[in-house]
């Protein structure tokens, strides 16, 4: 019974959600699975993993093979590399403190690295809001002024004929 680790679409149309799951590599795509790993939306900017990284680590030791999306993940959220230093401690080459000192720096590393992206994210949304309101304001501008100036001439012109008529009154 070969172990695939694949991801389970669920969601609606054109919206997908996607659970990370332990499943027999004959089941269907939305069908049985043996274990839950974690959940993956696509949906947001940067996409929302939840990984249980320990179980996915347990799973890959005891030989199941994911497919490229999930090994994809699976190494985005750290999981291949804390079984790669795994082997390491089974080898004797690390010791265990070793082996987790080196996965907490790689993870302060890539949370500050998806950290930095959300912060440029939303300041460039920021930023393209506050764009959009100078160009609105500048637009309602405008308006307000082709709107103001015809009023504005039809005073002046009034005030040029009474001030002409005045002085003709005055010379006769």
């Amino acid at each position: 019974m070969p172990v695939k680790i694949r991801l389970q679409r669920h969601g609606k149309k054109g919206k997908p959600y996607y659970w990370i799951v332990a499943a027999d590599g004959r089941s269907k795509r939305d069908g049985k699975y043996l274990e839950k790993l974690g959940a993956y939306n696509p949906n947001t900017n940067p996409a929302t993993i939840e990984l249980n990284v320990d179980k996915s680590v347990q799973w890959l030791q005891n030989g199941a093979q994911p497919t490229d999306t999930a090994r994809a993940i699976l190494s985005y959220k750290g999981a291949l590399l804390k079984n790669h230093l795994a082997g390491g401690v089974k080898k004797g080459a690390l010791t265990e403190e070793q082996a987790e000192s080196k996965f907490n720096a790689w993870l302060e590393e890539k949370m500050a690295k998806v950290q930095a992206k959300a912060d440029g994210l939303s300041k460039a949304d920021a930023e393209a809001k506050a764009l959009a309101l100078e160009a609105e304001k500048a637009v309602n501008e405008a308006r307000i002024a082709a709107a103001t100036p015809e009023v504005e001439e039809e005073e002046v012109a009034e005030d040029a004929t009474t001030e002409e008529t005045t002085a003709s009154n005055e010379e006769e």
